[in-house]
């Protein structure tokens, strides 16, 4: 599923909407350094029918990424342990378990209001920018990009996996 920036902001809107309360497990740039991942595993009841798959939208064009954590500064004080990082090793400490590497996507993605920034870039490079925030339990992602492209990658996948 592709959104292009020249198409109706509504599917943008409904495509971000969808992440809501499933799980980020990855965010970055792409080796090539232009777009933006973020890998989403999406679930459903059991009972729907619905497999789970591992979704990547690709924030195409990214010329802002901004990453800031939403974990409280008396959290991270308690979660400085390096056991914290593992799951088996962090479950029964008390601070915040980085192991688990997944956070939830709450309140999750949405398209922000057409900002200064967007304006500026989208009449500089002739192409529609947008301003995305994406919300999750440890931090919060402001992407400012043109394009959109969800795809369904394998089990495992791995951004900078090698041959």
């Amino acid at each position: 599923m592709r959104y292009n920036g020249g198409m109706d902001t509504a599917l943008l809107a409904q495509l971000l909407d969808d992440t809501f309360d499933h799980a980020l497990v990855y965010h970055g740039y792409t080796d090539y350094m232009r777009d933006y991942e973020v890998i989403v595993y999406m679930t459903a009841a059991k009972s729907t029918g619905i497999p789970p798959a591992y979704l990547r939208y690709l924030f195409r064009h990214c010329v802002e990424a901004r990453c800031e954590t939403t974990v409280p500064a008396e959290t991270w004080q308690r979660s400085l342990d390096e056991r914290l990082l593992d799951l088996d090793t962090g479950a029964d400490l008390d601070g915040f378990v980085w192991g688990v590497k997944w956070q939830c996507m709450y309140p999750g993605a949405s398209l922000l209001p057409q900002s200064d920034a967007a304006r500026r870039w989208s009449a500089e490079v002739g192409i529609d920018f947008h301003h995305v925030l994406v919300e999750t339990n440890a931090q919060r992602l402001t992407l400012l990009f043109s394009d959109l492209q969800v795809t369904e990658v394998p089990v495992g996948y791995a951004p900078y996996a090698t041959d």
